[in-house]
């Protein structure tokens, strides 16, 4: 069932995909999480899983020293400063602060990755910009050469178990997932294909 297989890949455990780096800080969060007395919706759990993030990146080594080209910065939204690395890839970097917790934002990334294959994200490691910490994941870049139609945005989500909710929020009832934000920025079309580039995807509690 993709309800049990989505679990696995979100738990680090799937017997049919090699464990990401994505699982492996994902389980490392959740591994954790039971130490902690706040509850998760509480400001102060973010800021704790931040500094078992920190202390991870440093044990591990994946604090990013690169220094991103401003020249060939893309974009900067709410969530997240986009970087072209090369014709076919993007960087982006994301301070997770579209989510509660980091694990939220690492489970979006996954679950990307699983409906979204085309437009997986690759983590590559963490940066700091004004003492504020980032994922830095690459993207494959898409390059929109048609504007994109949101009836077949809908219509491709409807084929696929997702109801529109509200403007351009879809959920799937069976699967207990929310996917927000798909709009014509977010979703790209290149020779009549959707790219599902920045997605927003949450587990319903």
């Amino acid at each position: 069932m993709i309800k049990d297989e989505l679990q696995h890949i979100i738990q680090g455990t799937s017997k049919n995909s090699q464990r990401t780096l994505i699982q492996t800080i994902a389980s490392y969060l959740r591994a954790n999480e039971n130490s902690s007395f706040v509850a998760k919706n509480d400001k102060q759990y973010k800021q704790e899983e931040t500094k078992r993030l920190v202390d991870f990146c440093i044990e591990n080594n994946l604090l990013v020293k690169e220094k991103f080209n401003l020249d060939l910065f893309v974009s900067e939204g709410a969530e997240q400063k986009v970087y072209i690395k090369n014709e076919k890839t993007v960087y982006k970097l994301n301070d997770s602060i579209y989510y509660s917790t980091w694990q939220d934002y690492f489970t979006n990334l996954l679950l990307n990755n699983y409906f979204f294959p085309e437009t997986a994200y690759t983590l590559v490691g963490f940066c700091f910009i004004d003492e504020i910490l980032y994922a830095v994941v690459e993207q494959p870049f898409v390059k929109a050469n048609q504007p994109t139609s949101l009836d077949q945005v809908k219509e491709f989500m409807n084929a696929n178990g997702f109801e529109n909710i509200r403007n351009h929020d879809y959920y799937n009832p069976e699967l207990g997932i929310i996917l927000e934000d798909l709009h014509d920025e977010n979703v790209l079309t290149q020779d009549g294909i959707l790219y599902f580039i920045d997605t927003v995807f949450y587990i319903k509690k």
